[in-house]
């Protein structure tokens, strides 16, 4: 009740550092969300979200419907793919995946027919009649992840916990600089993501549930409260500050509580889903829709049409290039995601995933590659830019001495990768690049040392039941030469 009062007062809170970098949201939330049409084929990544990629349950040649699911999960953090339109699957292979990286990987190719058949839909009227464990399976078989970006699987999200939820936090923030995705989608279709708020409400349970919302998006603000006949849903607009749209920051921004080191928002009685999200979980529950398309902005100067439009997943980049007219310059730059969090594609014939929310071709004039790094004049400004109170200098050291005890110790793993450190720095020591590496090494040397601590257990399991069989050989031998001397006797 204290929070419900002090959001209706008014009352926020702040989080440390932060950044306020140029917006240019401009021309690209301008106008309406277009629609990007179909490719001549899709590339359809096995593994779009964080965890372990489905089970495939199609063959190469094999004829699919709209919607029809093309991998089958096996346990919760597995996230089924599905046909984004009716076609035939013409290849399983090794793709040039949405990632850092650059590297190959397994996909589905699907050849569109044209058609766009959907397979049997079963559409829910009323969902309340329904319990929270029925509406999470439809969730998750309908391959809906986190649309903020994470790829985190929305089910596991809103699983019960032993601790009761306190808020229901919806995130309508996006901070990011060029990203008006979610912008858009607030604007246009605020009764849908009001309905997928009422379903998660449903599931949840919370005790209060806010909308929170930048307050550089006067239109989305008005076309929600417009639309909110809802007096559980306080509708709010948070200040413009990069990163508020952090999960750990917008949690401090509204109730002024931190999420512990190592600990979740449950932990805490919070549980945060994107608007996007919520718009995807109307359409699952409601429409029988699966994630099938989002909404993805084109920004940059170098595109001829820049914009917002709805984007079938596994759409190849090149296509968005060539549909949306761009005009490259030498050595020309496509950014997924925004400038502050996204990576350089290192192929365009990556596609688009369930957590692209953005694709950027800056010129050289609009948003400079970056310079030579420079020597650390400990400055400190990106420990003050730090919105997860970090000490980013320390970091960098340990980073690249490879002093993992003391990465751990310094809590690594709390860095959101926000790039404010990086953006500050005058040295421009690209920081987030080691941090990346650093947690990648660390994680390696931890798969490492399980495989090898099981192959320990294995080795000893090995041995103690050669042990125990030689010793169990034994006794059938003295057991036996007994019988045979008292045979003899």
């Amino acid at each position: 009740m204290s929070l419900l009062q002090d959001l209706n007062a008014g009352k926020l809170h702040g989080f440390h550092g932060g950044i306020h970098p140029p917006e240019r949201k401009a021309p690209a939330n301008q106008g309406p969300i277009g629609d990007a049409g179909l490719p001549d084929e899709l590339v359809l990544q096995l593994r779009q979200h964080i965890g372990q990629p489905a089970r495939l349950k199609v063959k190469a040649g094999e004829r699919v419907l709209k919607g029809q699911p093309l991998t089958e999960p096996l346990n919760p953090m597995m996230i089924p793919v599905h046909a984004p339109t009716s076609g035939i699957i013409i290849a399983i292979e090794d793709r040039p995946l949405c990632h850092p990286s650059g590297l190959d990987g397994p996909c589905l190719v699907l050849r569109p027919d044209g058609e766009d058949l959907w397979r049997p839909r079963f559409p829910i009227a009323d969902y309340q009649a329904l319990n929270a464990d029925v509406l999470l399976e439809r969730i998750h078989a309908a391959g809906v992840t986190g649309l903020g970006g994470a790829g985190f699987p929305a089910h596991v999200k809103l699983m019960p916990r032993r601790k009761a939820i306190e808020a229901l936090i919806i995130n309508g923030v996006e901070c990011e600089p060029y990203i008006s995705a979610d912008d858009r989608l607030m604007r246009e279709h605020p009764a849908e993501i009001l309905e997928g708020i009422a379903i998660l409400r449903h599931i949840v349970q919370p005790r209060v549930t806010v909308l929170a919302v930048e307050d550089n998006k006067p239109e989305a603000l008005a076309a929600l409260r417009a639309a909110n006949d809802d007096d559980q849903i306080l509708i709010v607009a948070v200040p413009t500050k990069y990163p508020s749209g952090g999960e750990k920051q917008l949690i401090e921004i509204l109730t002024g509580r931190q999420v512990p080191h190592n600990g979740l928002p449950a932990d805490i009685g919070m549980v945060v889903q994107n608007v996007g999200t919520a718009f995807a979980v109307k359409r699952a529950v409601v429409d029988d829709e699966p994630l099938i398309r989002r909404v993805v902005t084109l920004a940059g100067d170098a595109f001829a049409e820049p914009g917002n439009t709805w984007v079938h997943i596994g759409t190849p980049v090149r296509y968005l290039l060539k549909r949306y007219g761009l005009a490259p310059e030498p050595e020309q730059r496509i950014i997924m995601g925004g400038p502050m969090m996204g990576f350089t594609l290192h192929s365009a014939s990556a596609p688009i995933i369930k957590g692209s929310n953005c694709v950027l071709a800056p010129t050289r004039a609009e948003l400079p590659p970056p310079g030579d790094e420079l020597a650390c004049i400990r400055c400190s400004q990106c420990a003050d830019a730090c919105p997860a109170s970090l000490l980013p200098q320390q970091l960098y050291w340990f980073a690249r001495a490879q002093e993992h005890d003391k990465l751990n110790s310094h809590n690594l793993f709390d860095c959101i990768e926000c790039g404010a450190c990086a953006y500050v720095c005058p040295s421009q020591i690209p920081l987030v690049q080691y941090y990346r590496v650093a947690k990648a090494d660390i994680r390696q040397a931890q798969r490492e040392a399980e495989l090898a601590e099981r192959a320990k257990h294995r080795f000893e399991a090995r041995q103690a039941r050669l042990e125990r069989e030689k010793a169990e050989r034994q006794a059938r031998h003295e057991k036996a030469a007994a019988e045979r001397k008292a045979r003899m006797a």
